[in-house]
């Protein structure tokens, strides 16, 4: 080992069988998300966003010999600050790590953030985006990364939804898990939040009249999404301010879930 960095280097790791390898690989399961209070994300750029935004970082795994790379030294740095350990390790682990065919050369274990219901004030032009029972990690990636892009303050997840820090749907955020204000309810939670909520709450339905562009789209405003399957449920239905629908004219009869969050987003944002 060696001290010239900002934590203690190792030497490389070549084996599958190593503890630490299989912490990490673990964390692709629920379950060990959920014990450890981690998760991961991949990429040089995604976890120096995660750093400098104040996400305490566990542990950093890299292809060995990188450690002098002038980026891997600011992570090492960050790593020093949350006590976290390093990892050089041989490019084929790092994808047996990532799962991926073409595996980033950096991985970071970062620790989960989780707000609370509570905390959500109806705050002057904020834009929250609520989701009921969405299950699919690609889908709620890419929502939160459209959220994100319209300078929304974050997601509420509605009963049994997908793990937002699931490595699938991190990968789908590109890093925009690491600036959104994550929240986990029920709808009885948020029914009794939708209650003294004073903004909008707009919700799409088929069934709706209104067509999106003519919604009152003011803020404050929660944007409340259905399961991609089945919609929003009559009981979620009955606490937006507005209900609104996407035309379609196609033979299709309705738009991928992400899709349709982000038109709406976008109309909000105009």
């Amino acid at each position: 080992m060696t001290n010239r960095y900002p934590v203690l280097i190792p030497d490389a790791i070549t084996s599958a069988a190593n503890a630490e390898v299989k912490r990490l690989r673990a964390l692709h399961e629920r379950k060990y998300r959920k014990q450890t209070g981690w998760f991961l994300a991949e990429g040089t750029r995604i976890c120096l966003e995660a750093l400098a935004l104040g996400w305490d970082m566990h542990r950093l795994a890299f292809v060995a010999g990188r450690e002098n790379d002038s980026q891997v030294r600011q992570l090492l740095a960050g790593l020093a600050a949350s006590n976290g350990r390093a990892l050089p390790m041989t490019e084929s682990l790092l994808g047996r790590i990532s799962r991926k065919d073409n595996p980033q050369m950096l991985l970071g274990a970062f620790g989960q953030r989780w707000d609370r219901l509570e905390s959500v004030a109806a705050v002057g032009g904020d834009i929250w985006v609520a989701l009921d029972r969405v299950r699919d990690p690609g889908n709620l990636g890419t929502i939160m990364r459209t959220a994100d892009a319209v300078g929304a303050q974050g997601v509420i997840l509605i009963d049994d939804c997908t793990d937002p820090f699931s490595v699938e749907a991190c990968r789908a955020s590109m890093g925009a898990i690491f600036n959104l204000r994550i929240i986990t309810t029920t709808t009885e939670g948020f029914a009794e939040f939708a209650e003294n909520w004073s903004g909008e709450i707009i919700g799409t339905a088929l069934p709706a009249s209104v067509d999106f562009r003519q919604a009152n789209w003011r803020r404050p405003l929660i944007l409340l999404m259905g399961n991609e399957q089945q919609g929003l449920t009559d009981r979620l239905a009955q606490l937006a301010t507005q209900l609104v629908r996407l035309e379609m004219h196609g033979r299709s009869d309705s738009l991928n879930l992400a899709v349709a969050t982000a038109i709406c987003l976008y109309e909000a944002l105009r």
